[in-house]
């Protein structure tokens, strides 16, 4: 079970569907609280009872061991009896939360303002509304009195009124004045002595044409800072006074462009508001269109974009136009280059939604509308469905015909944008088996001639990604880096910041391969690459891949996997495990493991985990582990393990091929 925790309020827990866990006392919570401020350090028992009591009663030990296994209790309610805690753990003299990095609330919160600061300012006015809405009252609430407390409720204080004040810079950024007043209003009232609060408030009100009001603030902000602190305001409130009243230029939205657009944008938002009605379906259909400019601004457009398009399927649903809700789930033709969904669930409600809108539609006609909801099966249903891994399950049947369905509709119609996005499905269903990296690079070719020709900048960039990850895959790093080149161009000129995640991991990548780099200097280099990830809203991709990256290089120098319990390997941990087990020396666990690992899901990482599982059959001596790698390794014979996912290698599938056939050979000729 996933659990949550909450902290920008009183301290809570919540279960995967979002219900409250019952954490029972003030203690219990205390404790869990405490070990959340630790982030995921131990905290000794003794440091636990200091901070839980003034004055410790006899058998405090005893009653801190008694909330700890209550919490577990409540935290992980399924685990086994004497199995050990995966959650709240004991270690050495105390007790550990290992929670995931989103599991937190404050953390998330931490993790969002951080990114809000990379992200252009639409972007950034989505992730810091949507990050201060988390917040439910004062952090850790109930324990304001605690001193093990206050320096991280001061510190996650002071976060939330940055991020406050950041808010009020993007709506500014935007043309958004008169929004940005309210807020901004409350604001200064709470904390009168944030000079940069006043600031913007003033600059608000003069963007909004109320050059008397901003005055006014300025000359409060004067009063209150003089009279109750026995200071002069700071040079930034004496400048925007003085700029005021000189109608500087640079504080007028117009004088430059991208002030400009944000009026156009707020004024034409602003009449779209008053002239359709509130219930209108054409509001359905914008909607999908702005969520799909969204997704590629940034990660903060694609969280948002991600969070409101089921809701706007469900809405077209409710209506009962069949063709509305084609339209609706059509529309959203993203590109997707990344073969692991970001959301398992939203994308299966997707497909069924989509499903059942094929079934709706009238017989005759609407085939472009069909051709588009085929391409989204085809995209959602990419990879390998996780509870289908231990059944050793292949892509799905339904994916693959759908993409054929697609392509073949869009081809007879002749429309390019619409043979653009089934192409993106064909390309996520090219997964069925190992070795395919040319069919893929013919797929890449294709999308960047068709979209060069019809200006459809985002498949066009789809197209050199693809063709990045191909070329990496048969070894031909000189074309890669065109490929890399060209994707970045598209992305500089039409402000595309996601780009830049997969060309700088494919550098990382890159000088790997070179194999002149040293291996420290590669392993820095991943890191980078992994911090773009961060707050770029692809938690598919983010997810256990710089572990995997870095083991990836060990494997490729002959180096022993690491040995330490914390790494958080993801979705990659059973392919990992028997590694990690034979580096502990646990030459039984390993075998174990090895014989229950599942075959690795059908995507761009499928030749990668394949070797990994067939270095860990050679060095255990696995046969039947062996020739199942040998066959499902023997197709791609001629690449690249693991760099057609652009992102790590492994090197020469045919070394590991090789390595099968001897180990494989020896043992028949041990019988």
């Amino acid at each position: 079970m996933r659990v949550g925790f909450g902290v920008l309020g009183p301290v809570t827990a919540w279960d995967g569907a979002g219900s409250a866990i019952a954490l029972k006392g003030p203690r219990h919570r205390a404790v869990l609280a405490r070990l959340i401020v630790a982030r995921r350090r131990v905290v000794p028992v003794t440091r636990l009872v200091e901070d839980l009591w003034a004055d410790p009663p006899p058998g405090a030990v005893g009653a801190v061991r008694t909330f700890v296994a209550a919490l577990r209790r409540a935290l992980e309610p399924e685990r086994p009896p004497r199995a050990p805690a995966g959650l709240l753990i004991t270690e050495g003299p105390g007790y550990a939360l290992r929670a995931e990095p989103d599991a937190v609330d404050a953390w998330r919160f931490e993790r969002a303002v951080a990114a809000a600061a990379t992200l252009p300012p639409d972007a950034a006015l989505a992730r810091l509304e949507e990050a201060l809405g988390w917040w439910r009252g004062p952090a850790y609430a109930e324990f304001a009195d605690a001193a093990w407390a206050r320096a991280e409720r001061s510190r996650l204080a002071e976060l939330r009124l940055h991020a406050i004040e950041r808010r009020a810079e993007a709506r500014l950024s935007l043309g958004l004045a008169a929004e940005a007043v309210p807020d901004l209003d409350a604001h200064v009232a709470e904390h009168p002595w944030r000079e940069d609060a006043w600031r913007l408030l003033a600059l608000a009100l003069y963007r909004a044409g109320r050059q008397g009001d901003a005055l006014a603030v300025l000359r409060r902000a004067r009063t209150l800072l003089v009279e109750q602190l026995g200071v002069d305001p700071g040079p930034g409130l004496r400048r925007l006074e003085a700029d005021i009243l000189a109608h500087a230029d640079h504080l007028d939205p117009l004088a430059g462009a991208s002030g400009a657009a944000g009026q156009v944008w707020a004024r034409a938002a602003a009449a779209y508001d008053r002239t359709v009605a509130s219930g209108a379906r054409a509001r359905l259909e914008s909607t999908v269109g702005l969520l799909r400019s969204l997704a590629v601004t940034g990660g903060g457009g694609l969280e948002a974009a991600r969070l409101h398009r089921v809701a706007a399927i469900a809405a077209a649903e409710e209506l009962g136009d069949a063709a509305l809700t084609a339209r609706v789930i059509g529309a959203y033709d993203v590109p997707a280059i990344w073969t692991r969904a970001d959301d398992p669930e939203q994308s299966a409600a997707v497909v069924a939604a989509a499903e059942r809108t094929l079934t709706a539609l009238p017989p005759g006609g609407h085939e472009a509308a069909r051709a588009r909801l085929l391409a989204t099966i085809a995209l959602e249903s990419r990879g390998t469905p996780p509870h289908a891994l231990r059944a050793r399950g292949t892509p799905s049947a339904r994916g693959v015909q759908a993409a054929r369905q697609a392509e073949r509709i869009a081809r007879g119609l002749d429309d390019p944008a619409l043979l653009a996005f089934a192409l993106n499905g064909v390309f996520m269903q090219t997964f069925h088996r190992a070795g395919l990296a040319s069919r893929r690079d013919g797929i890449g070719a294709e999308l960047v001639t068709l979209s060069a020709r019809h200006d459809l900048v985002t498949y066009e960039v789809l197209g050199h990604l693809i063709r990045l990850q191909a070329r990496g895959a048969l070894a031909d790093f000189p074309g890669a880096d065109g490929h890399a080149a060209a994707a970045d161009r598209l992305a500089e000129r039409h402000e595309l910041p996601l780009v830049g995640v997969f060309t700088r991991w494919y550098r990382a990548l890159r000088l790997a391969e070179t194999g002149r780099a040293p291996v420290a200097e590669v392993e820095t280099a991943y890191r980078k690459a992994a911090a773009r990830l961060d707050g770029a809203g692809m938690p598919g991709l983010e997810h256990g891949l710089l572990p995997l990256a870095l083991l990836c290089l060990r494997v490729r120098h002959g180096r022993q996997a690491p040995t330490g319990e914390r790494t958080d390997w993801g979705p990659y941990e059973p392919w990992v495990r028997p590694l990690v087990l034979l580096a502990q020396g646990r030459r039984d666990a390993a075998g174990t493991a090895l014989r229950e690992v599942p075959d690795p899901p059908h995507d761009l990482l499928f030749e990668a985990l394949w070797c990994l599982t067939a270095r860990a059959a050679v060095l255990l001596g696995d046969r039947a582990t062996i020739r199942r790698a040998h066959s499902e390794l023997a197709p791609a014979a001629g690449e690249l393990a693991g760099a057609g996912s652009g992102l790590l290698s492994l090197g020469p599938v045919a070394r590991y091929l090789e390595e099968l056939a001897a180990t494989g050979s020896a043992g028949q000729e041990g019988r």
